[in-house]
């Protein structure tokens, strides 16, 4: 039986997943002192966005090892992100929150297999 092809990138779980992070991630910073506006709040919205845009460009491109390159860079954004997001909570700019943090283990390990499928 063959696999069905998807239609869009944003079939993708790992797509939707790390869309609805970056909506978690602007909402969680909108009330970060003015003086984190241009640095660590810039910082993460950033690497949340990049997050689900290099999975959709990955998607987008021709081959196989491309695809792979971008969801490996999402990957990096992803790590990047949650370093951000735990220095937040350090510094007492947030509380942990729950449904930030199931998203960043989902889909860093939704990235993890689909760039180790035989792990």
């Amino acid at each position: 039986m063959k696999a069905k092809k998807l239609k869009s990138f944003k079939e993708l779980i790992v797509w939707q997943k790390s869309y609805k992070l970056v909506l978690e991630i602007y909402k969680a910073t909108k009330n970060f002192p003015k003086s984190e506006t241009y640095s660590l709040v810039q910082q993460m919205r950033r690497a949340a966005v990049s997050t689900p845009s290099n999975i959709a460009e990955g998607y987008g491109r021709n081959t196989k090892l491309q695809y792979h390159q971008f969801l490996s860079i999402a990957c990096g954004s992803l790590s990047e992100l949650e370093t951000q997001y735990l220095l937040s909570i350090d510094m007492g700019y947030m509380e942990q929150n729950e449904v930030i943090e199931t998203l960043l283990k989902e889909v860093g390990g939704m990235l993890y297999r689909m760039l180790h499928p035989k792990s």
